[in-house]
């Protein structure tokens, strides 16, 4: 996941930020800018996405304020304190005004329009203590005391227009600027957390329909009798005055009913930005259903039985597996079977399509899970704005991209004119949380999608599978007045985060929300418990976690413990949570809170991906001007490409033995406290060790890594080592070093984590980013008569066009197209390596102190070959048929030998997997017990077993 996410207005990576609509458009600052373009992956660009390569958005200190009511540059942080940022003039005065109307105005000095006033007097000491500690941004501010103010008068004046006013000693006004107001609604209103929001029905079958906009100055319900007739009917809402939530009871009758809601609030962005009091039509933001196109909320109960698909209510689930050992495999819904012919026409791409359980794609998952995958990760399957979810608004590329030559770009350029309307997108786009996708329903309009979408959890259980969500609260699809925007039109300015002037932030080049923020952190909270507890979702993984406060990620983990089978239907302890922990933008090292960073999450048991480990096989970053820089797994010193950028033979092999030590980091789970010998001889931690500047080593338990050598992000592993490894590779070698690469996660500890097709040999035709390309671009092929998808067209221009120098050669070169032959041995070998990895014990050790006590690397030293990395795993006392396995990753290309001092005079053998394998090669690997040495063919993982 990362931060540019995945639709084709949104600005990423290469793209100008004026591409994006007007909402992501207010990229107010230089960092801002730079958070945008030099962001594109930060799956892939991990911890080397910090403060020191982008600049954090603080708020400056001490700057001038001027007079323009269209900025926020005041903070109203509670109700007793606003903070100003410039030093407070004692000669001076200050006010907070607030307009009804919203028509304050300035003209030569003068403050006009409908107001009421509020005296404002400079601390002299600034902020409190506490004050600090809550703002850490904006410590550096002055304050300003609300002085003896009412609790009514100071919820009538957040419902206006809001400005902050400095006068001279003669009244004339000399600074004046908006206000921005989170930190006081989450003070007066901080009792609305312990509401229940949306659609709430008592036993009787009567819904309680409420929404938290405490700043509107009207609300009422708008009720349809369908999804499309217009003419509601309007209901008037009462609003408790101590939460700010808005409500009315509603008959029995309501139940299937569609509604919106009509909201009078003053919003910043109206008017062109100059701020306005606005009516606006509005979707719940606790929608659980939707109307097709999601332009209206539904009304339904999650517990009615007739959403329930046939045996729901006693699920049987795959038994749960803890992260130390799960296993997890990340698809797309539409990648699934859109380009699967078996399964009936109708169905591809859908949710419905995991219910064919004799189509291929279906067999494939079955056969997975046999050989040990735990988990499907489904890339997000909430309601997104970026695919229109009526068929008939969908476009076809208007060409025969079949007809094109392999490295043409005429494919690119026929998708490029249809991708805002076509089917695919990688859906990182939120419009509503809670609600599954339209588009990936045979019918999206009212309930059908929600019984769809547990028809495919309960079909993937069926199938040995436990279904993770890909879930995005760190951003949403649009912010202020735009069309697709919710959150910001019932409660302007608080569901985001803003900069210094009040604009959304977007370092994920999207309008960042604010889940610091009280009640945004609640959504959070309330979203992911009902998908556990109302579809059964086995575990989520967080986009972007970094941007989440760590505290919010320890409720969501708190929330879910307390399901219980019992009372729930689910056992929410068992549920799995990980995410992306990086550390940049205008929260990065902990600028406004303690972030959900890889750092940080350590020992808390949630998982963050491990980007040490990739980039070290691999090799270099997603920003290398060249793409064929080498790693341990692409032949770096061991097989060169002859690239310049890889550097002298002296530079490679110090690289090399750099990401050799990341690899046996990796290996341990990324553990900071691990000790080992290094490729130099010291003794040292995981912590000690070099990643880009950053410590390697973090975890402080193996489960809390999540292994991965390729995901949606960036090329494919194919695609990597396409670049990588010098163009004559022959394909079988080719199949080799996937393997390879693939067996650094499969025999590490902690989650394996696969992207689908990499079992497969899986090519996006060299594409980095496909989040927009299309099914073209992104089809994933269950039959390999249909080939890997390589040489299908230079990749889209619009991530790519830098890298087509380099793509072209590649793209023509049949030798590079993988066959039947390839495609069929790499996913043997892949389910080879899988079922090892099952049947081992020492592959999922539960602890830090097993792994210390268990794991060495022993031939680890200033000796150590290149290209090479030996694990030995101690077993005894496990659960397990040996005393101890080891494992050899050769990934140079001849025959190596490593001497194991304790295998000495052991009963060493191949593991039984690999001994039967129809790989000849790895069953050459062979023990000489009088040395305890171990020798390994070139291009091999091979696993060890003493008895």
């Amino acid at each position: 996941m990362r931060p540019p996410h995945h639709r084709s207005e949104r600005p990423r990576a290469g793209h100008s930020p004026d591409s994006a609509p007007p909402a992501a458009r207010a990229v107010r600052t230089a960092a801002s800018v730079l958070a945008a373009t030099a962001l594109a992956f930060p799956v892939l660009f991990g911890a080397s996405a910090s403060a020191s390569a982008i600049p954090a958005l603080t708020e400056p200190a001490g700057q001038t304020v001027g007079v323009d009511l269209t900025a926020q540059r005041a903070h109203w942080i509670d109700r007793t304190t606003v903070l100003w940022p410039a030093e407070a003039d004692t000669e001076h005065t200050y006010a907070l005004v607030s307009s009804a109307e919203g028509d304050l105005d300035l003209s030569e000095g003068v403050l006009g329009g409908t107001h009421q006033t509020l005296d404002l007097v400079p601390a002299p000491d600034g902020p409190t203590d506490e004050q600090r500690e809550a703002w850490p941004h904006l410590a550096d501010l002055s304050a300003l005391t609300v002085d003896g103010v009412s609790l009514p008068l100071l919820r009538s004046a957040l419902t206006g227009q809001l400005a902050v006013v400095e006068r001279d000693g003669e009244g004339a006004v000399t600074a004046a600027t908006g206000v921005q107001i989170p930190g006081v609604l989450d003070d007066v209103y901080a009792a609305a957390a312990e509401t229940e929001l949306g659609a709430v029905w008592d036993s009787r079958g009567r819904p309680t329909v409420s929404l938290w906009a405490p700043t509107a100055q009207s609300v009422s319900l708008e009720l349809y009798d369908d999804s499309t007739t217009d003419n509601p009917r309007t209901v008037r809402m009462r609003q408790d005055h101590r939460t700010g939530v808005w409500s009315v009871k509603g008959p029995v009758s309501w139940s299937g009913r569609y509604y919106t809601f009509d909201v009078r609030v003053f919003s910043p962005s109206a008017d062109e930005g100059r701020g306005a009091v606005v009516d606006n039509r509005v979707t719940d933001p606790y929608s659980v259903s939707l109307s097709t196109g999601s332009t209206r909320s539904h009304l339904v109960d999650l517990t009615d039985p007739d959403l329930a698909p046939q045996g729901w209510s006693d699920l049987a689930k795959p038994e749960a597996v803890p992260s130390h050992a799960a296993a997890v495999y990340e698809l797309h819904v539409r990648d699934h079977s859109v380009s699967d012919p078996t399964v009936p026409a109708e169905l591809r791409g859908t949710f419905a399509a995991f219910t064919e359980s004799g189509s291929t794609g279906m067999r494939e998952l079955a056969d997975l899970a046999d050989d040990g995958v735990d988990y499907v990760h489904l890339l997000p399957v909430f309601d997104i704005g970026s695919v229109p979810e009526d068929p008939a608004d969908r476009a076809e590329p208007p060409c025969d991209l079949d007809s094109f030559a392999s490295d043409s770009e005429e494919q690119q350029a026929c998708i490029a004119e249809i991708r805002g309307e076509d089917a695919f997108n990688w859906g990182y786009d939120p419009y509503h949380y809670t609600v599954p996708e339209g588009s990936y329903a045979t019918e999206p309009d009212g309930a059908a999608r929600l019984t769809e979408f547990r028809r495919m959890v309960a079909a993937l259980n069926g199938t040995g599978l436990r279904v993770v969500m890909d879930v995005v609260y760190n951003h949403t699809h649009q912010a202020g007045q735009d069309e697709q925007s919710v959150l910001d039109r019932i409660v302007p300015g608080y569901y985001h985060r803003l900069e210094a002037d009040g604009g959304v932030a977007t370092s994920t080049c999207c309008p960042n929300t604010a889940p610091e923020h009280l009640m945004m952190g609640k959504l959070v909270v309330d979203s992911v418990t009902t998908w556990a507890r109302d579809h059964k979702v086995d575990g989520f993984r967080f986009d972007l976690m970094g941007h989440h406060p760590k505290q919010n990620i320890l409720d969501v983990r708190a929330a879910l413990d307390e399901l219980t089978l019992e009372e729930d239907g689910v056992d929410g302890a068992s549920i799995l949570l990980y995410g992306e922990g990086w550390n940049f933008g205008e929260v990065a090292d902990d600028t406004r809170f303690e972030q959900a960073t890889q750092t940080n999450m350590a020992g808390t048991g949630v998982g963050t991906f491990n980007d040490r480990l990739r980039d070290g096989v691999r090799g270099g970053g997603p920003f290398d001007e060249d793409p064929r820089v080498q790693g341990f797994g692409s032949g770096l010193y061991t097989d060169p490409n002859g690239s310049p950028a890889n550097g002298t033979e002296e530079e490679q092999l110090a690289r090399l033995l750099g990401y050799q030590d990341l690899v046996k980091v990796g290996l341990t789970g990324n553990l900071r406290d691990y000790r080992f010998t290094d490729s130099s001889g010291r003794q040292v931690t995981g912590g000690e060790v070099d990643y880009n500047g950053a410590p390697a080593g973090y975890n402080l338990a193996p489960g809390e890594a999540v292994t991965y050598v390729d995901a949606h992000d960036n090329e494919t592993l194919y695609d990597a080592l396409a670049y990588k490894l010098p163009q004559d590779t022959p394909m079988d070698d080719r199949v080799r070093m996937q393997a390879l690469s693939l067996g650094t996660a499969v025999f590490g500890q902690g989650t394996v984590f696969v992207h689908a097709g990499s079992e497969r040999l899986r090519s996006k035709s060299l594409d980095r980013n496909s989040y927009d390309s299309g099914d073209w671009f992104n089809r994933l092929n269950w039959d390999c008569a249909q080939g890997n998808n390589f040489g299908v067209g230079l990749p889209p221009a619009w991530d790519n066009e830098d890298k087509w120098d380099y793509a072209r050669p590649l793209l023509a070169d049949p030798g590079l197209v993988a066959d039947c032959s390839a495609i069929e041995e790499s996913r043997e070998r892949f389910g080879e390596m899988m079922r090892v990895r099952a049947s081992t014990p020492a592959f999922s050790l539960g602890t830090a102190e097993e792994v210390q006590a268990r794991v060495s690397f022993p031939t680890s030293g200033a000796d150590e070959l290149p290209g090479v990395v030996t694990m030995h795993v101690d077993t005894r006392g496990l659960d397990g048929e040996w005393s101890s396995v080891t494992v050899v990753f050769n990934a140079t290309p001849d025959a190596v030998e490593q001497g194991v001092d304790a295998l000495v005079d052991g009963d060493v053998a191949l593991h039984p997997v690999q001994a039967q394998s129809g790989d000849e090669i790895v069953r050459g690997s062979s023990f000489i017990p009088d040395t305890g040495t171990l020798t390994v063919p070139p291009r091999t993982v091979a696993v060890f077993v003493q008895n």
